[in-house]
Order: structure tokens, then sequence, then C-alpha cells
């Protein structure tokens, strides 16, 4: 597949999955919505060129250095891992209904439950509002945990989400991580 997906491959990409980050005991899980055709069409998470998870990840001090999508197995070496409240991958999470968003709450507590992580970090607050029934959440902690791990909202690392400048979104990430510390 070519590094820049064609319209057919995105088109081709509807509804598949991108295989999890995951290993028993890592310190941080972190939780996308879920995949967009760009990821699901080249196999990695958060693949899209104006997401910005790899470089809010890096500023934030989880990594020393910028790392790409096709690199993402080299977070399982720093305890960090990477899942998605739903599969299917979607042109956006605005195709997603409640009820995914809410049985993939159940699948993620399910998977919490059996890596543990110190900590899971879901990555976009309406998302987490629909999954787990909490209307008023904001980012930050959260008061109940989610398959027995303390729970962290962090923002939607997208490019389509304005409200937050790349030095914002680092800073959260680097709450998060002090509070790891």
């Amino acid at each position: 597949m070519p590094t820049r997906p064609t319209p057919a491959d995105l088109a081709a990409a509807a509804g598949r999955r991108v295989p999890d980050v995951l290993a028993p005991g890592l310190r941080v899980l972190f939780c996308g919505i879920n995949p967009g055709l760009w990821s699901a069409a080249v196999g990695h998470h958060f693949a899209r060129p104006g997401n910005r998870f790899w470089k809010a990840l890096q500023r934030g001090g989880f990594t020393d250095r910028l790392l790409a999508p096709d690199e993402e197995a080299e977070l399982l070496r720093r305890g960090l891992g990477i899942t998605n409240l739903v599969d299917r991958a979607t042109a956006g999470a605005a195709d997603l209904t409640p009820d995914e968003l809410r049985a993939g709450g159940w699948r993620l507590a399910a998977k919490v439950h059996a890596a543990r992580p110190r900590v899971v970090a879901v990555l976009g607050v309406g998302a987490y509002r629909t999954a787990f029934a909490r209307p008023g959440a904001t980012v930050g902690p959260q008061p109940d945990p989610i398959g027995g791990a303390p729970a962290w909202v962090l923002p939607n690392p997208s490019g389509l989400n304005a409200h937050y400048r790349l030095a914002d979104l680092a800073e959260a990430f680097a709450e998060l991580r002090r509070w790891l510390d």
C-alpha cells in the first residue's frame, strides 16, 4: 500500500479495524474513539497527517522523539498502548451511534480488566461522556475507574478538533504524565 492512500483505498477501508497495540501491565492505555479511514487503510493508529496524537505524545513527555504511526509498536517498550472504543473505521466519529459508543465502553472495560494498565486515557470528551454515561465529564482525571484502572480523559487529537491547539494538547498529555510520575 502506498504511503498516501488513494480514494479507492480509503473507500475500501470503511468498516475495517486497526489492531490494538496492547500488552499486560502498561503504564497508559490510550483509547481513541475509532479508526479513521486513513488509519484503517494504512493499518496504523492516528495515521492521518493532520492528527496530532504523536506530536502531543512527544511534547507531553511520553516519548523522547517523535514517533511515526508505523512505529506504534515502539510504544510497548515505553509501557504505552493504543486501542479504540469502537473498532469500526469510519470517515468520522460522527458516523458512530450512541449505542456503538456505549458497547465500546463495555468492551474497553473488559480489555482494561484483562490487561491491567496503570491508567486508561480516553481521547475525546464527547465520546467518553456517551460511552460511560457521564454527561458532565471534562478533560482530566475521572472519578470512576474503567475496568478497574483509573480513568483520564484527554482531548481528541484529531486536526478537526480546533478547540485545542497543539500546545494545549501537549500540556494535557503532560498533566497525565506528571500524575503518573
